[in-house]
């Protein structure tokens, strides 16, 4: 049994339904500040299984403790958390009350209830501006903003945890730019409000949600002068945490280890692709022209960041399997078929 933090969310719900169809038992445990209860009947209509679902939030030990108690679970997926670097500026305290307080209690609960694997949702940003290019997990971690910074210290209270007990299993997974959604067109990404990330916003100028995009800078040095970024399939990314999952498994089983500590690796494609290019490509997903106007540079952005993946094949023999064109549609089925996300 897997207890999947946030598990209603966007990567969340994507990793649920990879769960259930490989076989695993789940229980989500969610407080849906950020997500809608309807992705999980469609995590059950796309996989022909309930997913089991406690509500509460991670902030809350004895809601844990209980979540432990009841479902029984030997593993944990950690979605939960604030995830708007904006937001994340101007909000500070709720960031690392929800992403670090959040997570210290699960820690506490799972030691509590002798859970002993963890699969921890970590973020490219911990990096910061690139020093070098492509990253790799050895690049120094240096956010610009709460938000990674939130993440960079779970990181290290992840760390601190398993070298004080090494029976513990955590692999920390750095996402690059999840986008894309489920092959279905069930599920995909919802945000709330305006959307903070390229393609959902791209997706809702396609629908006719908004009247244009702002491409913020076209004077970067990048073969276009817009902003080049590593673009991840949610569904790649979803099946890394099985592959995490089952890495920490065998470390269990076979008492030998690849690896030393919480096993780091970033979960990107290796490839960046500009803002130009996402436009172009999901205009040839959706047949739809995207209108766009040229903005100035935002304070904070960067020229270019992505992944070097290598480790995450040589560790977990996980690497990415879909690319834009793929991205695109599916990214399309979604917003065509639920032009309002999950408010039908």
């Amino acid at each position: 049994m897997i207890l999947v933090t946030g598990g209603a969310g966007y990567i969340g719900s994507h990793t649920c339904v990879e769960l259930l169809n490989a076989g695993f038992d789940i229980t989500v445990f969610d407080n849906f500040c950020n997500s809608n209860p309807e992705a999980l009947a469609r995590v059950e209509q796309i996989t022909g299984k309930k997913p089991k679902l406690m509500q509460g939030d991670c902030r809350d030990r004895a809601a844990l403790v209980a979540a432990f108690k009841q479902s029984k679970a030997t593993a944990v997926i950690h979605f939960a958390g604030l995830k708007a670097v904006g937001e994340s500026v101007e909000r500070p305290l709720s960031y690392y009350d929800n992403n670090v307080v959040g997570t210290l209690r699960l820690l506490e609960a799972m030691q509590e209830c002798g859970v002993k694997t963890l699969v921890f949702s970590s973020s490219a940003t911990v990096y910061g501006d690139p020093i070098q290019l492509p990253l790799t997990e050895s690049h120094p971690l240096s956010p610009t903003n709460p938000y990674g910074r939130s993440k960079m210290v779970v990181e290290e209270i992840l760390r601190d945890f398993q070298h004080s007990d090494d029976s513990m299993r955590i692999s920390i997974l750095r996402y690059f730019n999840p986008v894309g959604a489920h092959a279905s067109g069930l599920i995909g990404e919802d945000p709330q409000g305006v959307p903070n990330n390229l393609m959902p916003f791209v997706a809702q100028v396609a629908v006719g949600r908004r009247e244009a995009l702002n491409i913020w800078g076209n004077d970067y040095p990048t073969p276009d002068g817009t902003g080049v970024r590593d673009y991840i399939h949610v569904v790649d990314l979803a099946l890394g945490h099985l592959k995490a999952l089952e890495a920490l498994e065998t470390v269990q089983s076979m008492h030998t280890k690849k690896f030393t500590g919480c096993l780091t690796v970033n979960l990107g494609t290796g490839q960046g692709y500009s803002v130009l290019d996402v436009v172009h490509a999901y205009e040839r997903a959706s047949g739809q022209t995207i209108a766009y106007k040229i903005a100035p540079r935002r304070s904070g952005d960067i020229a270019s960041c992505y992944a070097d993946p290598r480790l995450a094949f040589d560790l977990l023999g996980w690497q990415a399997k879909l690319g834009l064109e793929d991205m695109c549609a599916s990214s399309w089925r979604w917003q065509s078929a639920n032009p309002n996300g999950y408010q039908c």
